[in-house]
């Protein structure tokens, strides 16, 4: 992981964002944001056990889909299968320690 701090890199509305293998956070101080790193470090590990470019291609493919369902950007997004991973566990700093290999499955499903 390579943690970079700049307010041009990451798109307005937005604290962090993940490019593997960086993690891009806005401003210096959330470079010690412990529940933003948590989140954004289950991302590299989600894109890491996809191998990086099936991760964006199945994202942006998700989104598409979301956006088609919800109609409103901002519901497509936070039910993309990975960031509803992500969010559900940013709190628990110990869930990479035990996550499953492709957990975000569990996510695809709006039951969960």
């Amino acid at each position: 992981m390579i943690l970079i701090a700049s307010k041009y890199l990451v798109p307005k509305g937005y604290i962090g964002i993940t490019l593997y293998p960086f993690i891009i956070v806005r401003e210096r101080r959330l470079m010690q944001h412990t529940v933003l790193l948590n989140h954004e470090r289950i991302h590299l590990r989600q894109q890491a056990e996809m191998l990086i470019l099936p991760f964006y291609i199945w994202y942006v493919t998700e989104y598409i889909i979301r956006l088609l369902m919800y109609r409103n950007q901002t519901q497509a997004y936070k039910n993309i299968s990975f960031e509803r991973e992500t969010y559900a566990n940013e709190n628990n700093l110990d869930y990479l320690k035990h996550r499953p290999f492709w957990n975000f499955l569990r996510y695809i499903s709006n039951k969960n």
